[in-house]
């Protein structure tokens, strides 16, 4: 009976580590860079390690053509290169976390990160 209490609270104070480490790993995401581009590099779009947008930049040549469909289907093409680049390294970042803790569902949760999300229509 007291061997279980002790396993609880060894797991416990691994929870207590993963938490300061996840938090730690947030703050250091938020300094990773992923770049995409679309078009022959026409567009260029930088997220952090969190898949949040940071710059756009688009090559005045293609404002100059004034080709506004092309514009609208190269623009979310290097944003999904790179958040699905993001994801990737998101990813590693994870596994490196976790070590050799056995968590159940890190397996699936760390492929779903890297996996291209099926909830959005292309």
């Amino acid at each position: 009976m007291f061997k279980g209490l002790s396993d609880l609270g060894s797991m416990l104070k691994q929870a207590q580590a993963m938490g300061s480490r996840m938090k730690e790993m947030n703050e250091n995401l938020r300094d990773v860079r992923a770049v995409g581009n679309a078009g022959g590099g026409l567009v260029e779009v930088e997220v952090n390690g969190l898949g949040e947008m940071l710059r756009l930049s688009i090559d005045p040549s293609l404002l100059e053509k004034q080709d506004l469909e092309l514009l609208e289907d190269l623009v979310p093409a290097a944003a999904n290169q790179a958040q699905a680049k993001a994801k990737e390294q998101h990813a590693q970042v994870l596994k490196e976390l976790t070590g050799n803790m056995d968590i159940p569902g890190l397996g699936d949760a760390i492929q779903s990160l890297t996996e291209p999300s099926t909830d959005t229509p292309n």
